[in-house]
């Protein structure tokens, strides 16, 4: 049971972690390719090596929907608990 828990919270930190990542790089870079042509992070090399500026949004969109998934799975354990 102690296993499961830690693998659960490791599991959960790891949506957080990367959901933020992922959204800030995306985003990020769309909103400094639009302002200052310039890009960063994995998302500006995602742009370096050729593809479409579009792809910046599907990084961000990746990181909102980890994001999402870890508010709604942390919603779901207080429900749980209660």
């Amino acid at each position: 049971m102690a296993t499961s828990r830690r693998q659960d919270t490791s599991g959960q930190s790891a949506r957080w972690i990367l959901g933020a990542v992922l959204f800030v790089q995306g985003f990020g870079t769309a909103v400094t390719e639009a302002l200052w042509d310039t890009g960063f992070g994995v998302a500006g090399l995602l742009r370096a090596s050729g593809l479409p500026s579009w792809t910046d949004f599907l990084v961000g969109a990746a990181g909102l929907a980890l994001l999402v998934w870890a508010v709604v799975h942390r919603a779901g354990r207080r429900a749980a608990r209660a």
